[in-house]
């Protein structure tokens, strides 16, 4: 169940992911010291993202295995065997918990606010998934139609995932408490076994109302019309926006709640977690990484596997990697001679590739800062509620 690998060789083969990973942690630890600083129901949120995450990330390879498409690079630390960094344990917080936290300094109305937390956790996701799978971190499945419109290499459904997911599990989170007790405030800490109850439902349904946002727009769009996986994202995209501004135009109590110093810490956190992929893509190059561990199997180039849609629609990929026909570009074998894995191997050496155009790259994730700039301090600095000033009153004769 847990494995543990030499931090010398790993760190000697991928600087990037070893520096990822302490980000990670770090972010769960923050985040989890903030939930505890503010009290009430972020402990519980904070618990719920890691559980909604353990679900989500592993309930595919293990029990839909046809729907298995991505193969983290080893770590220190890893988990079921071999698929599970400790790392990831600390994502979904540092995405989910990020968004949330910010995003309720807004005081939306209840139908906006978790279409928000998706859109902002896309936006702590985004130079995480470009950079972090161009320095192999990962890989996805070469063929898997519902992953095949790549984005910088990332499916553009991971973008729709995050959104979605996210959304999702904010929504059930804070409904299957007004189930149970919907007097209490928002963020107000209920009974513990109310709040327990509403972790567990939340951790369960974050993962299939996720899906279920699919099944409306990407897959009669995607499936049925073959309409590109961009289009799907943005349309998606857009309708969360919409919701999301309608419910910043709504009449809204502004927060008193001033910044903490633990606040502060949270923020500067957040600013690590962008500068160090910033920093990869200016400093480090990706054909000096290489990843040896557990990847795709490989196995004939001729032999399918299905996937069956929602609408009945049966979709196929290749059933195994096949290393001399792929078209993933952010890898290839020439770190070890250009020697390819055989049949049946699903332990080998993938290294990466050098970047196409590095200015692009540093333009990109640039540009991912500046927004991610300007989102999170209009969310800190510009929704406090000012207090009126008394003017003097000047006298007169």
């Amino acid at each position: 169940m847990v494995q543990t690998r030499d931090v010398g060789q790993l760190w000697a083969a991928q600087p990037t992911y070893i520096i990822s990973q302490v980000v990670y942690c770090l972010a769960g630890l923050v985040t989890l010291f903030h939930a505890f600083r503010k009290g009430g129901r972020w402990p519980y949120f904070w618990l719920g993202t890691v559980l909604h995450g353990l679900f989500t990330d592993n309930f595919w390879h293990f029990v839909l295995p046809e729907y298995d498409n991505f193969w983290h690079s080893q770590t220190p630390i890893i988990l079921l065997g071999a698929r599970l960094p400790l790392h990831i344990i600390f994502l979904y917080p540092a995405f989910i918990y990020h968004a949330a936290y910010a995003v309720s300094k807004l005081r939306l109305p209840r139908y906006a606010e978790p279409f928000a937390v998706g859109l902002v956790t896309v936006l702590v996701d985004i130079p995480y998934d470009i950079v972090a799978v161009k320095f192999v971190h990962w890989t996805w499945h070469d063929t898997d139609p519902n992953i095949y419109d790549r984005h910088y290499w990332v499916p553009w459904n991971s973008y729709y995932f995050h959104a979605t997911f996210a959304a999702s599990f904010f929504f059930f989170f804070h409904q299957s408490r007004r189930w149970f007790a919907p007097k209490i405030e928002q963020w107000t800490s209920a009974t513990k076994s109310v709040e327990w109850k509403s972790l567990i439902i939340s951790s369960l349904l974050g993962m299939p109302g996720g899906v279920l946002m699919f099944v409306p727009l990407y897959h009669p769009l995607h499936d049925v019309f073959k309409i590109h996986s961009e289009v799907t994202f943005f349309l998606l995209f857009a309708i969360f926006g919409a919701i999301v501004i309608n419910g910043i135009l709504s009449e809204r109590e502004k927060t008193k709640e001033k910044l903490t110093a633990i606040d502060y810490v949270l923020l500067l956190q957040l600013a690590v977690h962008y500068a160090i992929y910033w920093l990869f893509v200016v400093f480090f190059d990706p054909e000096k990484e290489r990843s040896l561990g557990l990847h795709e199997p490989v196995g004939p180039c001729n032999e399918v596997a299905s996937l069956v849609t929602p609408f009945g629609q049966t979709l196929y990929k290749r059933k195994y990697f096949c290393p001399d026909d792929y078209d993933e570009g952010y890898f290839d074998f020439s770190c070890v001679g250009g020697r390819k894995p055989q049949n049946g191997a699903t332990w080998y050496v993938i290294c990466g590739t050098p970047f196409e155009n590095r200015a692009e790259y540093i333009t990109v994730i640039s540009t991912i800062i500046i927004v991610a700039a300007g989102v999170f301090y209009g969310l800190y600095f510009k929704t406090l509620r000012q207090e009126p000033t008394q003017s003097k009153k000047i006298k007169t004769k």
